[in-house]
């Protein structure tokens, strides 16, 4: 076995007796290390794992996608069961106040809510974190690579322009400077996991192609943030996704239903919903 993931957390399950949960969390497994990406939003991480025999006090490090409460959330019950100090992989950016601005159906301001991490660092900190930050690549160990902060280099790729992040003069738009993704080098080519991509699917490929030095995608598992994507950004997505190569896509999250009905009749046999429960190797 060269890579094993293993869907911890995902608004879906696709095993039964696994518990759904709005967030993602995916075990990866390469190099005889065990590395967790994000710890979803509340306890389905501690449920699931208990499920797939997995033993979370044999993780070794863990990365946060981005500081989203659904992607985070979770660790506060997910370092109780590992119980001990490990290290935690993060853009400086997570711990910004981030806000959704949300606007009634029948049109007005709307409101502000919050969706960072909602625990402090020090609470965290006291249950084992060990933070570690970087904006740049971090490698793991010689297969396994942090992306660090993804260039915006598509023209269908954005932002979402209903995140925030709250400062001393009022609410700024919220570029998720701090949005990142694992890559894997496996023997089939590269293995894209993300955890949101705010900052587009494709520009994530992009760049880890780039850190890496390997042309080759094997898979992009995780989270692709298309779920208010119209049908021409969709689109522009599977075209550049194919034409970059990508062998192998498996879906989670904030993909949405209606992109992830496009790719899976794009893709084919080659499309999987990447739910609670799901098991791959590479």
């Amino acid at each position: 076995m060269n890579v094993r993931l293993t869907t911890l957390c995902d608004n879906t399950a696709g095993v039964i007796g696994f518990t759904g949960e709005w967030g993602l969390s995916i075990l990866v497994e390469a190099r005889g290390e065990k590395v967790l990406l994000d710890a979803g939003f509340g306890d389905a991480v501690v449920k699931n794992a208990d499920i797939a025999g997995v033993n979370l006090s044999g993780v070794d490090k863990i990365v946060l996608s981005h500081g989203h409460l659904d992607h985070a959330g979770g660790l506060t019950p997910l370092l109780q069961r590992m119980g001990k100090k490990t290290t935690v992989y993060a853009h400086p950016g997570v711990w910004g106040e981030k806000y959704l601005h949300v606007k009634p159906p029948g049109g007005g301001a709307g409101n502000y809510r919050f969706i960072g991490i909602p625990q402090r660092r020090e609470t965290l900190e006291s249950l084992g974190a060990n933070f570690s930050y970087d904006r740049f690549p971090v490698w793991l160990n010689d297969q396994i690579v942090i992306t660090g902060e993804v260039p915006m280099v598509t023209l269908f790729e954005s932002v979402d322009d209903n995140m925030f992040i709250k400062t001393e003069t009022g609410y700024e738009l919220d570029h998720l400077l701090d949005d990142q993704a694992l890559v894997i080098k496996s023997g089939r080519g590269l293995v894209v996991v993300l955890g949101c991509a705010h900052r587009g699917a494709v520009n994530t490929v992009l760049h880890a192609k780039t850190i890496t030095g390997v042309d080759r995608v094997h898979a992009v598992v995780g989270g692709t943030h298309l779920l208010r994507a119209g049908d021409e950004r969709i689109s522009q997505t599977i075209a550049a996704l194919r034409e970059l190569g990508v062998e192998k896509l498996g879906v989670s999250h904030c993909t949405g239903l209606p992109a992830a009905a496009v790719m899976a009749r794009e893709f084919g046999s080659d499309f999987f919903f990447n739910s609670a429960g799901t098991v791959i190797e590479f």
